[in-house]
């Protein structure tokens, strides 16, 4: 598959919440619909407010917004839960839950618990992870890998939990120019870039192209994310529009500083998601 010089794809709007008691995030999701944003997503740490409980939440206050992680540091965590939190959801929310998994930041997501922290030891199990999730989900009630063993005889379990869309939307972390990192996220439905040195739109442009002569399909999420002004839609759509022209085809507005949870915090991000997204945002439920 190739694509030639200019070709635009379209571009969808998610926010990214930074966190705050579990109230103020749902309200926050509630805004963002009304906003016009196509997706929300919240961030999973080891100890905090339960993304998923909270994105429960979320699908039953809300009609249209995509939800999601950004992200949920599979080797971190059990595979068979993770895949009936995600596929709950998406019952919950009929049909639009999204998972984004990567390798966990050691720094910032992990406190001292005694999990793996090699990167080789986290990468084999995100591979492993992603592949036993596909398969529960498929409707599999056994799989055995190098690092996980599940089998459970009752198959009602798992036609009760099916999701509601036939393929849930996997994101993944993926590295350009490591060719490892970036065939994991060809087995995904979409890709956060992260850089070895520069990265920026050119970084997207590459990597976009890469893919795609490696066969990415149609229809695969390039993310991109960064923060713009709430007071200044045509200076945030400006912000947006070189990744629109890279390729990418998700914006993610995003609050990363901390603390996350002070009054003006939670002020700052109500302000920002009652602007709406930058450029316009597509309404129909994706």
């Amino acid at each position: 598959m190739s694509e030639g010089p200019g070709i635009h794809f379209p571009m969808r709007y998610g926010v990214i919440l930074p966190g705050g008691p579990a109230g103020e995030q749902v309200a926050q999701a509630v805004l963002a619909e009304q906003a016009g944003w196509d997706a929300v997503f919240v961030w999973e740490a080891a100890y905090g407010v339960d993304a998923w409980s909270l994105l429960a939440a979320m699908a039953m206050a809300t009609s249209r917004v995509r939800l999601g992680t950004m992200l949920t540091p599979l080797p971190w965590r059990r595979p068979w839960t993770v895949a009936s939190q995600v596929a709950t959801l998406d019952q919950l929310s009929a049909g639009r839950s999204i998972l984004t998994v990567g390798l966990g930041a050691i720094e910032t997501d992990l406190p001292d618990t005694g999990e793996v922290v090699d990167r080789r030891g986290r990468a084999l199990r995100l591979d492993e992870g992603i592949d036993l999730i596909r398969a529960l989900w498929s409707g599999s009630t056994s799989f055995h890998g190098d690092f996980y063993d599940f089998s459970c005889a009752r198959s009602d379990l798992s036609e009760a939990v099916r999701p509601v869309q036939a393929r849930i939307p996997i994101w993944v972390v993926a590295r350009w120019p490591r060719p490892r990192s970036l065939r994991r996220a060809l087995r995904c439905d979409g890709v956060v870039p992260e850089f070895d040195g520069e990265g920026g739109p050119d970084g997207v442009r590459e990597m976009r192209a890469w893919l795609a002569q490696q066969g990415m399909p149609a229809g695969y999420a390039v993310i991109a994310e960064g923060e713009t002004p709430s007071s200044d839609r045509a200076a945030a759509a400006g912000i947006v529009a070189p990744w629109v022209d890279a390729g990418a085809t998700w914006w993610l507005e995003s609050r990363w500083e901390m603390p996350h949870h002070t009054a003006e915090r939670m002020t700052e991000i109500r302000t920002r998601i009652a602007a709406g997204p930058p450029g316009g945002a597509m309404t129909a439920n994706h």
